[in-house]
């Protein structure tokens, strides 16, 4: 069962307990509810979109969390691959290259522009799937940050 939508309450009760566990590996928090009201509000606002990978028993084991953004020089949609988890259960099967299909799918779907991402300098396995994935190192744009407080 390889499910791509949510289609169930149940699905974002799992979305979030994996959201949840996505948050607790980069040193956020551990809040459950906090992390389904924010699921709940990204659905109900459709301003970004999960891909969501089921296994045999129906529960969710993977995600990947898509914004949609624009080029202004193109005036196309573009993507950005904002998060991507897989239950540590459930790693090293394929899952993560599955869901990056289909995002990519997505981006080809909806005519983007370009499908962007980022990721710690030390995460080098994730590095490799991208890579593997077709994403290359941008070396022509500095991506600057301003941290609000």
């Amino acid at each position: 069962m390889h499910t791509f939508e949510i289609e169930s309450e149940k699905d974002i009760h799992d979305l979030a307990e994996l959201f949840n566990a996505y948050r607790v590996f980069y040193k956020q928090e551990d809040n459950l509810e906090i992390a389904k009201a924010f699921i709940k509000a990204r659905l109900q606002n459709n301003d970004s979109k999960f891909i969501i990978y089921k296994n045999e028993q129906g529960e969710v084991v993977g995600f990947i969390q898509l914004y949609p953004i624009f080029s202004s020089v193109s005036m196309k949609k573009a993507w950005i691959l904002n998060d991507l988890y897989v239950d540590s259960l459930f790693r090293r099967q394929g899952i993560a290259e599955y869901l990056m299909t289909q995002a990519i799918q997505l981006a080809n779907t909806t005519d983007a522009k370009f499908l962007m991402l980022e990721t710690c300098v030390s995460n080098t396995s994730a590095q490799h799937l991208y890579k593997k994935m077709g994403f290359a190192e941008d070396k022509e744009t500095l991506f600057m940050t301003y941290n609000c407080q």
